[in-house]
C-alpha cells in the first residue's frame, strides 16, 4: 500500500491478511499492518522495513514510491523480525544505503542476521540529529518500549513523532474498528509490563510539537491525538480505564462458571452498570488480560485441581502478573468436592501484586450451588458495588 502522509513522508507499509498468531501467541483475526515509511528530502530516508513475510510487496511499494531516486538512509527504530525482516534485501537494492540505530540495534542486529553491514551503520544517541535537507531528524531512546534497543524518531519537518510499537494494534490497516479496543490489547500484551518507561516516552513526546502519529503496527494518528496520548497515559499509569467488573473464570464441569453466572446476573440486578465475563478455559487469554486491565474491579472464579489452581486461571494470573498488574479490588470464589484450595492460592498470587486489595468475604463453594444464592455471594456482590 502507498499512501501520501504529507507531501514528503510517503507510507510503503504492507497488510499481512493471512497472520493468524502474531509473535506465535495472540489471535489476530483481522491480520497485521508493518508500517514503513518514506521521508523525500534532499535526503530520502526509509524508515523501517517490515517483516520477510511482506518484503516482496514492500519492495514493490518502495521502488514505486521512489520512481527511480536511490535512498541515502534507513533508520531502524526496534530491531523484531517484522520490522527487520527485509534489511539485507533493500541494502541489496540501495548498496550504498547507510542504516541508522543505536549501539543495542546493531548488537542486537549481529543476534539475528548475518548478512554483513557493517560499512553502512550510523550509530546514534539520546538528542542526535540527522540532517536531511530541509528538516532534521532527532533520535530519542525508548528503552524496554518493549526492547532496550527501541528508539524513536522526531521529524521536525512535518512534526511528526515516528514511535516504534507505541501506538500500534492488532488489524491490517483496511480492516474498520474502533481504535481503542485492539490497540488495548496490544498494549497490555506487550508493552504492558513497561508502564514506567511508557510513562518516560510520554514525557519526551509531551515536549514536542506532534502533529502525526506514526507507529510500527496500525493507523497513522493525525487528528485528536490528545485521545491516544491519553489512554497511553491511563494504560501506562495502570489506572482503570473504566468502571465495571470483570468475572474470569476457570471451570471444569460447568459447576464453577454457573456461579460465576449467578454472580453476573445478581450484579446486574443490583444495578452494577457494567459486568464482562469471560471463560479463560475457551476464551482468547489476550482479551481477558485486556479486560482485567480495563475495569477496576476483577472477580477470579475457580475450580481446585490436584489441591492447585485449574490450569487456565493459573496461567491468567501468571500473565496478570508479569504485565504488572495493580491497583484494583478483587474477588473470590472458589470450587472444590473435598478440599477447596483455589481461593487460598489465588490470594497467595495475589499478594504478589501490587495494590491489590483481596475482598471479604470468599465464596467456596462444595461442587455446585443448589437453591438459593449463598449468603456469602450476596455479601461479595455488595463489596463489590461500594
Amino acid at each position: 500500500m502507498i499512501k501520501k502522509i504529507t507531501d514528503s513522508v510517503i507510507y510503503v507499509g504492507c497488510d499481512d491478511a493471512d497472520l493468524d498468531l502474531f509473535e506465535s501467541q495472540f489471535d489476530v483475526p483481522n491480520g497485521m499492518a508493518y508500517n514503513s515509511y518514506i521521508i523525500l528530502d534532499e535526503k530520502i530516508c526509509i524508515m523501517d522495513t517490515v517483516d520477510k513475510r511482506a518484503s516482496d510487496q514492500w519492495l514493490s511499494n518502495v521502488k514505486e514510491a521512489l520512481g527511480g531516486k536511490n535512498a541515502d538512509y534507513l533508520v531502524i527504530s526496534h530491531m523484531e523480525p517484522d520490522h527487520t525482516g527485509s534489511i539485507q534485501a533493500i541494502a541489496e537494492l540501495f548498496p550504498d544505503i547507510k542504516i541508522v540505530g543505536n549501539a543495542k540495534t546493531f548488537a542486537f542486529y549481529d543476534q539475528f542476521y548475518s548478512y554483513d553491514i557493517s560499512d553502512k551503520k550510523v550509530i546514534v544517541k539520546e538528542g542526535d540529529t540527522l540532517d536531511l535537507g530541509s528538516r532534521k531528524l532527532t533520535f530519542a531512546m525508548a528503552p524496554m518500549v518493549h526492547w532496550p534497543e527501541v528508539m524513536m524518531t522526531y521529524d521536525s519537518g512535518d512534526k511528526i513523532f515516528f514511535t516504534a510499537d507505541a501506538f500500534g494494534k492488532f488489524g491490517t490497516l483496511d480492516t474498520e474498528e474502533d481504535w481503542a479496543c485492539e490497540a488495548r490489547r496490544y498494549y497490555f500484551n506487550i508493552v504492558g509490563k513497561y508502564g514506567a518507561q511508557v510513562q518516560s516516552v510520554l514525557k519526551k513526546l509531551s515536549a514536542l510539537d506532534v502533529q502525526i502519529i506514526c507507529p510500527l503496527h496500525g493507523p497513522i494518528l493525525t487528528e485528536n491525538l490528545e485521545y491516544y496520548i491519553g489512554k497511553y497515559q491511563t494504560w501506562s499509569s495502570y489506572e482503570p480505564e473504566d468502571k465495571g467488573i470483570f468475572i474470569a473464570y476457570a471451570s471444569i464441569h460447568g459447576n464453577t462458571a454457573a456461579a460465576a453466572q449467578q454472580l453476573k446476573a445478581l450484579l446486574e440486578s443490583k444495578g452494577a452498570p457494567k459486568v464482562s465475563i469471560a471463560d479463560l478455559s475457551r476464551e482468547d487469554m489476550a482479551e481477558a488480560i485486556e479486560d482485567a486491565f480495563r475495569y477496576d474491579r476483577l472477580v477470579l472464579a475457580c475450580s481446585t485441581y490436584n489441591m492447585g489452581i485449574f490450569t487456565p486461571m493459573e496461567s491468567f494470573l501468571h500473565q496478570l502478573k508479569a504485565k504488572g498488574y495493580q491497583k484494583r479490588k478483587v474477588g473470590l470464589i472458589e470450587n472444590g468436592t473435598w478440599a477447596p484450595m483455589a481461593a487460598k492460592l489465588m490470594k497467595s498470587q495475589l499478594e504478589g501484586m501490587s495494590n491489590i486489595t483481596v475482598l471479604d468475604p470468599v465464596v467456596s463453594i462444595k461442587s455446585s450451588l443448589k437453591g438459593e444464592i449463598p449468603d456469602a455471594m450476596v455479601q461479595l456482590a455488595d463489596e463489590l458495588l461500594k
